[in-house]
């Protein structure tokens, strides 16, 4: 799991888990083990996850049921209904983290194919190649690698949410709904 910031840098990443453990295992796990150090979102603030993760205080999620990657608006238009307009605007924002993580992949071919190191070395594997993504990010902002993208060639629109997702723990708090809602109203001016 990886959250990240609009430079394109890694803000939080925990590697190591099996790969058949569900996003919101992954999620629920990362976010009540206080050892984690996950960077909580200060009040007001909300991190954009996909519709793989529970809605809940401080994570935006889309609404579901209703368009939401690019793909979808760029046939159909962005739509009109106020939860459309607010997934359209919630997936162009989360598509940073598509970006980072395509400029990261590029960069570091040894992650398209892991090879058959034990699970520690794997791990370390990742998140040294996060670091020194940052790190490059930081001290060479003319890096062949974040120009690629800047050319939009890397971009991965994501899969469907499935229905096996959808039968995951569903949290929903509602504050956070009351929450998507007025930004979705104000999205569309209301």
């Amino acid at each position: 799991m990886a959250a990240c910031d609009f430079d394109l840098l890694f803000t939080f990443v925990i590697a190591g888990w099996e790969g058949a453990a569900h996003d919101t295992r992954i999620f629920l796990e990362t976010i009540r083990t206080n050892s984690v150090n996950f960077p909580k979102p200060p009040p007001g603030k909300y991190y954009l996850v996909d519709a793989g993760y529970p809605l809940r205080n401080g994570y935006l999620t889309p609404y579901k049921g209703e368009k939401y990657h690019l793909p979808d608006f760029r046939r159909a238009g962005r739509g009109n209904k106020i939860e459309e307009r607010f997934n359209y605007v919630h997936s162009s924002l989360r598509s940073v983290i598509e970006r980072t993580f395509g400029v990261w992949k590029n960069k570091w071919r040894i992650l398209r194919q892991m090879p058959s190191y034990d699970i520690e070395d794997q791990r370390n594997i990742v998140v040294a190649t996060c670091v020194l993504h940052n790190f490059i990010r930081i001290h060479d902002r003319e890096d062949e690698g974040f120009k690629w993208d800047e050319l939009g060639s890397n971009i991965d629109e994501g899969g469907e949410y499935s229905s096996s997702q959808e039968n995951m723990e569903n949290i929903h708090h509602e504050e956070m709904k009351v929450i998507r809602d007025n930004i979705a109203r104000s999205i569309c001016g209301l």
